[in-house]
């Protein structure tokens, strides 16, 4: 069991300190990939922050409505109890007819009693109606009051209604009101790390921006040197070519002393036995054309031109909108297509790139100029503007190169 214990932990130290060293071993990011990062970022919480203000519109619309629904059922509720109120003041009324009616035939001052009214008739008919009349108005003021009680309790009922759903409304604009403020405060904090992301993404572009004129500087100072180079070979090769020249005149002049006939240079001469070496000399390799490495030159204007979808100007390129306007500047006239702009010229082996060769990617999906140092310009993407880039950044997505 001790054995098994020191083992494990044997293999957990070495893991650990094979981590370890990876994390050590690993290079930090560069500024293209923190830059990468942190757009990606910047443009994930945008998407949230667009979301959430599309639900914050929405919850506050929603929050809206149900305070409208809610003042209507307010409005309602003032007029059903103003209705009640008056339904009520009417029961009150019918009932103090009915009381004071009762009074008035059962309870006189003179005679409480039913007597009355047939002693103070002149006849039994006369008596009759009196008393036919005022049954019929304490009838008419019961009815009455039966009526106005009806109405105030119908009047109560719908206040109560009225009263649920205020409660309800009143509930549902609460349950709206705080869902409006989550949602609002979460959208805040989204816009408030969108602002910071963006911050970042600005200081990060601000650092490329510096790094992109460093790489521009020592492009621009290696192509002139490559220039200065080029031209010295030229007149190198001008000079020499004008020695061999003069060479071949002193040859042919009659003037010039013909050598001992006595005398060879021949080795072979002296010895007939010898035989001359034979040689087979290889097939000759086509030399490469000399290409345009102004396009390097030019390609070092655009730096910093944003990248467009479809764009060949200045206002915005694309990759190959940018190779096509390079080159038309040469009186080089390219189609806007990279794949098709891989057709022309002739290949050129990485090892043997020069500045203004076009380097393609991506299964010929991209393209960018060559400019010396194992760089290139292009334009990358959307968002993103023309800069100077390794060739290496690109790893196997490389396809090759061609020279016009």
């Amino acid at each position: 069991m001790q054995t098994r214990r020191l083992t494990f932990v044997a293999v957990i130290a070495l893991a650990a300190g094979a981590l370890l060293a990876g994390d050590l071993s690993a290079a930090p990011p560069s500024t293209k990939e923190k830059l990468q990062a942190k757009q990606a970022q910047a443009q994930s919480v945008l998407a949230q922050v667009n979301t959430l203000d599309q639900r914050f519109e929405a919850s506050v619309e929603a929050w809206n409505g149900a305070k409208y629904e809610l003042g209507l059922t307010e409005k309602q509720l003032k007029r059903d109890r103003a209705t009640l109120a008056r339904a009520e003041k009417q029961r009150r009324v019918a009932e103090a007819r009915v009381e004071a009616r009762v009074v008035q035939l059962y309870q006189s001052d003179t005679d409480p009693s039913v007597i009355s009214i047939l002693l103070g008739s002149d006849n039994l008919t006369d008596a009759l109606d009196r008393l036919d009349a005022a049954h019929a108005v304490a009838a008419a003021d019961h009815q009455l009051a039966v009526q106005t009680t009806a109405a105030r309790n119908r009047y109560e009922a719908a206040l109560e209604r009225t009263r649920s759903v205020e409660r309800q409304r009143a509930a549902e604009v609460s349950q709206l009101d705080t869902q409006r403020r989550k949602i609002g405060a979460l959208l805040a904090q989204r816009k408030r790390m969108l602002a910071s992301v963006q911050s970042q993404v600005t200081q990060l572009q601000a650092q490329e921006a510096r790094e992109q004129a460093k790489l521009a500087a020592e492009a621009r100072a290696r192509l002139r040197a490559e220039q200065a180079a080029a031209a010295a070979r030229a007149k190198a090769a001008a000079a020499a070519a004008a020695a061999q020249a003069q060479q071949q005149q002193t040859a042919t002049d009659p003037t010039t002393t013909a050598p001992d006939p006595g005398t060879t240079t021949d080795p072979t001469a002296t010895d007939p036995t010898s035989t001359a070496p034979t040689t087979t000399a290889a097939a000759p390799t086509a030399p490469l054309p000399p290409g345009h490495p102004e396009a390097a030159s030019i390609a070092l204007k655009y730096l910093g031109v944003k990248y467009q979808w479809g764009g060949a100007t200045p206002a915005g390129f694309d990759c190959s909108g940018l190779v096509m306007y390079v080159y038309a500047q040469l009186g080089i006239i390219l189609p806007h297509y990279a794949a098709a702009q891989y057709g022309l010229g002739v290949p050129v082996p990485k090892s043997e790139l020069q500045p203004g060769d076009l380097v393609f990617f991506d299964n010929l999906d991209h393209v960018g100029i060559y400019i010396g140092g194992g760089d290139m310009v292009h334009a990358p993407q959307t968002g993103d503007v023309v800069k100077i880039e390794a060739i290496s950044d690109f790893g196997n997505r490389y396809v090759g190169a061609r020279r016009l």
